[in-house]
């Protein structure tokens, strides 16, 4: 008689602070589709880089395409909106993709239950040598129509 293997997946905690959100995102799709469990933190500091007002107009003009009640939806919460980036960047259609993005947790700031946890970032995603204008996902959420009830 065989026993099972189980494999513990490992949990990777990501602090999305001052990291670009599509380079960030295809490498959490890298690591999900590898099996690990990511789990993003600080979701709303994630940076667009770009001239502010043209993404906000962006965002504004995809947020029309469908309709309330069938879809696609268009989430303005920065969580949500992180978690629908990665979504795009894996086979979510098919079984392996399902799983991945299952395994995928995201958040506003940093809940009790992970405060001394240690989080990683990328390099290569990080904000700091962008020489043009950049902002924060918390900025465009609240510009196209997401109010934080914190405040």
């Amino acid at each position: 008689m065989r026993k099972m293997q189980t494999t513990k997946t490992s949990v990777t905690f990501v602090n999305a602070e001052v990291l670009i959100v599509g380079r960030m995102c295809s490498k959490v799709a890298k690591r999900l589709l590898n099996g690990e469990e990511v789990i993003i933190l600080n979701a709303e500091k994630a940076v667009f880089s770009g001239k502010k007002k043209s993404k906000v107009l962006e965002a504004h003009k995809f947020l029309e395409v469908g309709a309330p009640m069938r879809g696609p939806f268009h989430y303005r919460r920065p969580d949500r909106f992180l978690r629908k980036t990665v979504r795009g960047m894996v086979p979510f259609k098919l079984p392996k993709g399902k799983s991945a993005f299952k395994r995928l947790k995201v958040f506003m700031g940093v809940p009790l239950e992970f405060k001394d946890q240690t989080m990683i970032t990328f390099e290569e995603a990080n904000s700091i040598n962008l020489k043009g204008p950049h902002f924060t996902l918390g900025e465009l959420a609240k510009e196209i129509g997401w109010f934080d009830r914190m405040e």
